[in-house]
């Protein structure tokens, strides 16, 4: 099987959940999972988890762990690169049928990692190995290497009347 580029993007609610979907479905195929998550680092229900499936998905998250509203800061920059460095490690390696990097389509937004760094991890990735790239804003050029773009589109969420992220729903 030739592995796909999957990119789930846009500003509705739903690409993590989507990418996780997915890694849990791999899972139970027997597909070795790798999630990798740009500029989050908490433990959020999701993390939690995906722990539960420690023999056949790794997390790594590579992120201060804050959102960022201004410019990166020097330390997001380091954790985005340090994260690219594993990913690259990870991608044409062929331990892993699916490669999930979530929020990387953000850290290319913010220039945490640069559009074409992103474009090489495409390129470089195994013939079999399936990749998910998520987060809003996904570049141009990525979309246009992708297999299958997914654009979530936000028609209407809670969040404009005030509710506030619930655990185990949004965090």
């Amino acid at each position: 099987m030739k592995g796909k580029v999957h990119i789930y993007t846009g500003d509705g609610k739903g690409k993590t959940t989507a990418a996780l979907g997915l890694s849990i479905r791999a899972a139970g195929a027997g597909m070795r999972v790798f999630f990798a998550q740009f500029i989050k680092a908490d433990e959020y229900s999701e993390i939690k988890a995906l722990k539960r499936f420690a023999d056949i998905i790794t997390v790594e998250q590579f992120g201060m762990g804050g959102f960022i509203w201004d410019k990166p800061t020097r330390e997001d920059v380091e954790a985005a690169q340090k994260g690219l460095a594993r990913v690259r490690e990870i991608i044409s390696s062929d331990k892993y049928d699916l490669v999930v990097l979530d929020e990387a389509n953000i850290a290319v937004k913010l220039e945490l990692i640069s559009e074409q760094d992103m474009l090489d991890i495409i390129d470089a990735k195994s013939k079999k190995t399936e990749l998910v790239i998520t987060g809003r804003g996904a570049s141009a050029g990525v979309i246009e290497k992708a297999d299958l773009v997914t654009e979530m589109k936000a028609v209407k969420h809670y969040f404009e009347n005030g509710v506030e992220a619930r655990v185990g729903i949004e965090k």
